[in-house]
């Protein structure tokens, strides 16, 4: 990696991407401390120490939450709209012929922005008037205001992010997550030293943290990297005078097709009533809420195992057409070995997927369950859980190959040799 990060400093092109990238991450970082007017940072920092929902999303927005900046809301809406935008495109036809088209894809990123913003202003109204407590000036008045400022915010971060696809390298909303996660790293660090110096934890606790997190990174990477080859055999065709195909090759099949989607839905499906319920102190409603959905009792824990599973069946099997895969094929004369094309195929392709994403997400469900376990065991707040390791780790690999498939157009050799 270090030896692809040097090589890619030798070619102007790709020197002035990296720089531009960085320059964009600054930028980026600057806007985390520039702070949301008619807000009591006191109260919002409370809140984020006593809620996981809040701690987390504080560590995506890169410590802007409990800052409340103007990027507290980091690029949230524009996942989530991008997340609802594909699922839609499933069950309406016009859509999903828009995603088939190099031109309707245009038109899906511009219906991505149109509706990141809607969702944002919406998710700004909701965080506004559930942190009425926070409020300096109580009013609509603050909570327009408020709501515009973080809306602003994020309708920035997205323009930053596409800034960074067409002049930089990588995915820019991606790297800019992944810049938010990564710059909390040393304040963690900060903390564990902090509290083995008081005496609060041991070097023991200290180096298990370390050993299990260098085993949660490898996992992570295996999981992300981890697929099944399916070999496919083309038949040779004659059009005019030229022959087409009669090569070998095969479909890809990941283990964790679904990436890290099926843990933050099933986060963000246990712990908002608990995030609801704590804006309501006095509520006894809202006690018995808390207490049902305590993310340190045994039963929170199984039920977010379940879930995971049951969410990486579900985008799986939504992203993942193997009908259409299977039809593919055969329009252009290629099968697997063994099998005829049409419905043999498209059944032993869901008969493959169905047990390698129970694999990828029981895997995926031991990963998010083990830092909590960690934490609960070390009584340390690690906010620097499953998801935002999946997100690191996958953001890191993917640009990693970026620069690699660029340095190797050059003739550099990088690190991922066959």
């Amino acid at each position: 990696m270090i030896e692809v990060l040097k090589n890619a400093f030798k070619v102007p092109e790709l020197r002035k991407k990296v720089l531009f990238t960085l320059a964009m991450l600054f930028v980026f970082r600057i806007g985390v401390h520039v702070p949301v007017p008619g807000i009591d940072r006191t109260v919002i920092e409370n809140l984020v120490n006593s809620g996981q929902l809040l701690g987390f999303f504080d560590v995506i927005s890169g410590g802007a939450f409990k800052k409340f900046s103007v990027f507290a809301m980091s690029i949230t809406p524009y996942v989530n709209a991008s997340i609802i935008l594909q699922l839609l495109a499933v069950v309406i036809p016009s859509l999903e012929k828009l995603s088939k088209d190099p031109d309707g894809r245009k038109k899906i990123a511009s219906y991505t922005r149109y509706f990141t913003v809607v969702l944002a202003f919406i998710q700004a109204i909701g965080i506004s008037v559930g942190l009425q407590s926070a409020l300096i000036t109580p009013g609509w008045t603050s909570v327009l205001l408020i709501s515009l400022s973080l809306t602003a915010g994020t309708a920035f971060l997205m323009w930053l992010g596409e800034l960074i696809n067409d002049k930089g390298i990588g995915n820019g909303i991606s790297i800019i997550i992944f810049a938010g996660i990564v710059s909390r790293l040393p304040s963690g660090i900060y903390t564990i030293f902090a509290s083995l110096k008081a005496g609060t934890t041991n070097i023991l606790v200290v180096l298990l943290i370390a050993v299990a997190a260098i085993l949660m990174v490898a996992a992570v990477v295996c999981l992300n990297e981890g697929q099944r080859r399916i070999p496919v055999q083309y038949a040779k065709r004659v059009v005019g005078r030229k022959v087409y195909g009669g090569q070998s090759t095969h479909i890809p099949l990941k283990v964790n097709q679904a990436g890290v989607i099926p843990i933050i839905f099933a986060m963000t499906l246990l712990m908002f009533p608990g995030t609801i319920a704590s804006w309501f102190p006095n509520s006894p409603i809202a006690s018995t809420v808390s207490a049902v959905f305590d993310f340190n009792k045994v039963w929170y824990q199984i039920i977010y195992a379940l879930l995971i599973v049951f969410f990486t069946f579900f985008y799986s099997a939504i992203t993942l057409n193997v009908i259409d895969i299977a039809d593919n094929m055969k329009k252009y004369g290629g099968f697997i070995p063994g099998l005829r094309p049409g419905r043999p195929t498209s059944d032993y392709l869901a008969k493959i997927s169905s047990r390698i994403t129970l694999a990828g997400a029981i895997f995926l469900a031991c990963i998010a369950v083990i830092p909590t376990l960690l934490m609960k065991m070390t009584s340390l707040s690690l906010y620097l859980g499953s998801t935002s390791l999946l997100i690191v780790v996958g953001v890191a690999l993917d640009t990693m190959k970026q620069m690699e498939s660029q340095l190797m157009m050059r003739n550099y050799q990088g690190f991922l040799k066959k």
